[in-house]
């Protein structure tokens, strides 16, 4: 049902079809109800929480933006300038809706994807709730310099010492319409209370970019679903291969197998699809299957034969990472001294 909704709605959204009258019609009573949860949850702010070092990364669109990646490396440059950061997420899709620790070896069903692909990819301590202020005070108690709060950007309890906006440069913001018509959870003008703008990929024509952050998402190795053999995309160039992806945007994944020179079929599903073996049984046996590294963590079990994901990482200006730990060094420096 999400799939075929979704296949409706994005030629809407992320082309250049008008949406229906109806749709916009529903716009204002969106605007209208957004705005009033806004301001009754950002009066609703835990005070023990107010004076943290809180980053918050999100978008103002649906649907993926580069996010994940972007959590992960600032995962990375905390841990290397000595910090003690952790992620808290609502993670999506689960079916258990208590406060939960991410282990290494808890299900995508029981966590999300994207908590349990951080949690893998970094070691940090992450947890999933659907009151993150809550998550986030048990990770402070147990000792946390930093909280980063995975696609938090319209959770206005939680408060915040950082905000991160991630655009997709290849999308930018659709038609510019708030939801149902359009994709964006918020109006464009929310970009002016950021305090970063990181574009993914590309350029952004329809907002004031002055100052924005460019992000690059780096291919890495192809892992075997089944092992620990590791290849070079370029080994796979010139092959034909089955592509599967279950992200906001697909596409960006497809473009990137065949910029590298793969010949590519392509499985594109709705993201934080739940996968299951009949999923994979039109494709042709003797090709390769390819996919994400967030589809990957829903696949283990499958027990596909031949597939493989790829890892990516994000590249962002060096000088950027600086200066935003040595924000989040003063920040926690002013909060020992008070």
């Amino acid at each position: 049902m999400r799939q075929r909704l979704e296949h409706w709605l994005n030629p809407i959204w992320w082309g250049h079809a008008k949406p229906p009258a109806w749709l916009q019609a529903l716009v204002p009573i969106y605007r209208l109800g957004f705005l009033l949860a806004r301001k009754f949850n950002s009066a609703q702010q835990p005070p023990g929480l107010q004076d943290r070092a809180i980053v918050v990364v999100g978008n103002i669109a649906v649907g993926g933006s580069g996010k994940t990646p972007l959590v992960v490396r600032l995962c990375h440059i905390l841990l290397a300038a000595g910090l003690r950061p952790a992620v808290v997420s609502r993670g999506y899709g689960r079916k258990h809706h208590g406060l939960l620790r991410v282990t290494m070896d808890a299900t995508a069903e029981e966590v999300g994807d994207e908590p349990l692909l951080i949690a893998r990819r970094t070691g940090v301590p992450v947890v999933v709730a659907a009151d993150r202020c809550a998550a986030a005070q048990v990770l402070f108690d147990s000792g946390i310099d930093v909280v980063i709060a995975d696609d938090g950007l319209q959770h206005h309890r939680l408060p915040r010492s950082l905000e991160i906006c991630v655009v997709d440069g290849q999308r930018d913001f659709g038609n510019g319409y708030l939801l149902p018509a359009g994709p964006l959870r918020e109006p464009l003008q929310r970009l002016s209370e950021v305090d970063y703008m990181v574009i993914n990929d590309g350029e952004c024509s329809t907002a004031d970019t002055a100052g924005a952050i460019p992000m690059q998402l780096v291919p890495g190795l192809l892992y075997a679903l089944d092992g620990d053999t590791s290849w070079r995309l370029s080994q796979f160039a010139g092959c034909r291969v089955s592509a599967v992806a279950g992200i906001g945007n697909p596409q960006r994944f497809f473009r990137c197998l065949q910029q590298a020179g793969l010949h590519v079929s392509e499985y594109a599903f709705a993201d934080h699809h739940a996968y299951g073996s009949e999923d994979f049984a039109a494709m042709e046996p003797e090709l390769p299957i390819i996919m994400t590294e967030k589809d990957a963590v829903k696949c283990h079990d499958l027990k596909l034969a031949n597939a493989w994901y790829l890892s990516v990482e994000a590249s962002l200006p060096s000088a950027w990472e600086s200066e935003l730990v040595a924000k989040l060094q003063s920040s926690l420096q002013r909060q020992q001294n008070s």
